[in-house]
């Protein structure tokens, strides 16, 4: 193997792989908390697993088909639904107020994880998935 030829396995692709795997997580997490724990998500929780839910599929794919330009497509569905998870977070802080989205039957302010609140585990999410497509640098058609 010469210089310029690269392993099957560089860095893009397992950084993708990464994002699938923390996207899968994410997903996986919110299900056992909305039906296990019987937790009742939020208009706020809707909205971020509408932004994540998504990525499952969106990266899985793209891991499947070796596409490294799926970032275009990720990120703005990550810095979406990290945006939301910030709005949470103020909102459970008592910083702002968004009960002109929230219903009244289950406010966006109820914590049911005081020491590590579910839309701080969701901004981490969409953080590393965030990082994980700003560090992938699809190939150039002419470089290949």
């Amino acid at each position: 193997m010469d210089a310029k030829t690269k392993s099957p396995l560089d860095w893009g692709y397992l950084l993708l792989a990464l994002a699938w795997l923390v996207a899968i997580v994410a997903m996986l997490g919110s299900l056992y908390y909305s039906e296990v724990r019987k937790f009742v998500p939020c208009t706020l929780c809707w909205y971020q697993r509408i932004a994540m839910y998504p990525l499952v599929f969106i990266l899985g794919t793209a891991l499947w088909r070796g596409d490294l330009k799926v970032k275009y497509y990720v990120l703005p569905l990550s810095l979406l639904g990290g945006s939301i998870s910030v709005i949470h977070l103020l909102e459970q802080r008592g910083l702002l107020d968004t009960s002109a989205v929230c219903s009244s039957v289950v406010p966006c302010n109820i914590e049911y994880i005081p020491s590590f609140p579910i839309p701080l585990q969701a901004l981490i999410a969409f953080v590393l998935i965030s990082v994980a497509m700003f560090m992938i640098r699809p190939k150039r058609a002419d470089s290949q």
